[in-house]
């Protein structure tokens, strides 16, 4: 079943487009129109808000698609057959998944236009098999580190206090003050991109990752073009040698949302629900909790749930960032002081209210102390 109900609209012909637009909607954000003639329907493409929707495999009358580009939307043609390997050896990096070519060209948007022509068995299988193989290098990468992750928002924008503030953190913990930890996020954009670009340059000043800071926030957002915000990334990384490793693990589920360059290693899934439990899996160390919206509270309690039936020795820590966010503005912490309550994982969540905090709280739980 096709699922039309939530942050995802699947579009698969004019009636149905037709029947949208008639109902009264204005934004398209969220809307997969697939394989789709709309040459004739310019108005109405013209008279929404298509930042956040993509067309993938549809007709265009010209020049539609080059607006639709500008005003934030994903333009992808067709993509026969699987773009990518699917028998790889080893996690993706940025340049293989980007390229040197227009986004609309590389193995990412192509990855993304295949993952969306309509289900056959030998697609389903493809998938499958990816999936499985990015399993395998995955599990060979992390052996051996210890993993904190950091979520937080997707929308976070560039030049924002919150996105410095989530850069300092992924600075502070893969360093010295935390431990010296291997930081993981979702791959994505916003405070996941901001937490692995400090984790990238945790062995440069304050101050150069201020500069950095201060480079990226002249591309604020993937939108319009992730074409531009994903190069103006991409020179900070070759303004920095010798990264500091840290991990990625994005998804082409929500395709409008392209994988951060400042993971140094990216395991890459078509499937969200396998990416999920991997991402808590491989966070041996805790996870550290920035603000965010339903996406961020649905890890929190994802993650509360494996901890609140572990054992006393599989418990991992969480840290929850912002103290007047988790108990005012999003009330998640008197939830999980409840359920933690006289259970295992009692002594393991934290609430703090600054960096060094949740550095210092994650440097002291990898001494033991």
């Amino acid at each position: 079943m096709r699922h039309t109900h939530g942050r995802v609209v699947q579009v698969e012909s004019l009636a149905d487009f037709d029947r949208r637009i008639a109902a009264g909607a204005t934004s398209l954000s969220g809307w997969r129109v697939r394989a789709v003639d709309l040459t004739d329907r310019s108005a109405q493409l013209a008279a929404c808000r298509v930042a956040g929707a993509a067309f993938l495999g549809c007709r265009l009358a010209p020049g539609d698609a080059e607006r639709l580009l500008a005003e934030g939307a994903l333009v992808l043609p067709a993509a026969p057959g699987a773009p990518l390997d699917t028998a790889r050896a080893d996690l993706y990096t940025a340049d293989e998944l980007y390229g040197d070519a227009a986004y609309e060209d590389s193995v990412d948007a192509r990855a993304y236009a295949w993952s969306q022509e309509p289900a056959t068995p030998e697609t389903a299988l493809a998938q499958a098999l990816h999936d499985h193989a990015v399993d395998q290098a995955l599990a060979r990468w992390v052996t051996g580190r210890r993993l904190v992750g950091v979520m937080g928002g997707h929308a976070l924008q560039r030049g924002s206090e919150g996105y410095a503030a989530a850069a300092a953190l992924g600075q502070a913990l893969a360093g010295p003050r935390g431990g010296t930890c291997t930081v993981a996020t979702g791959g994505g954009p916003g405070a996941m991109e901001a937490a692995n670009l400090g984790a990238r340059l945790a062995r440069r000043s304050a101050g150069e990752l201020e500069a950095a800071l201060a480079e990226l926030a002249r591309v604020p957002s993937y939108r319009p073009s992730i074409g531009a915000w994903a190069r103006s990334a991409l020179a900070v990384c070759a303004a920095h040698a010798d990264p500091v490793d840290t991990l990625g693990i994005p998804t082409w589920h929500y395709g409008h949302e392209p994988p951060n360059v400042f993971a140094t290693a990216i395991a890459k899934y078509f499937h969200n629900a396998t990416r999920e439990a991997i991402l808590l899996e491989v966070c041996n160390a805790g996870i550290v909790f920035l603000p965010g919206a339903a996406g961020t509270v649905q890890e929190v309690f994802q993650d509360a749930c494996e901890n609140y039936y572990a054992d006393e020795s599989s418990v991992a820590p969480m840290v929850l960032l912002g103290r007047s966010y988790w108990t005012d503005t999003l009330p998640v912490w008197p939830l999980l002081q409840a359920l933690a309550r006289d259970r295992h994982m009692g002594d393991h969540v934290h609430l703090v209210d600054t960096v060094e905090e949740a550095a210092e709280v994650v440097a002291d739980l990898a001494d033991g102390s």
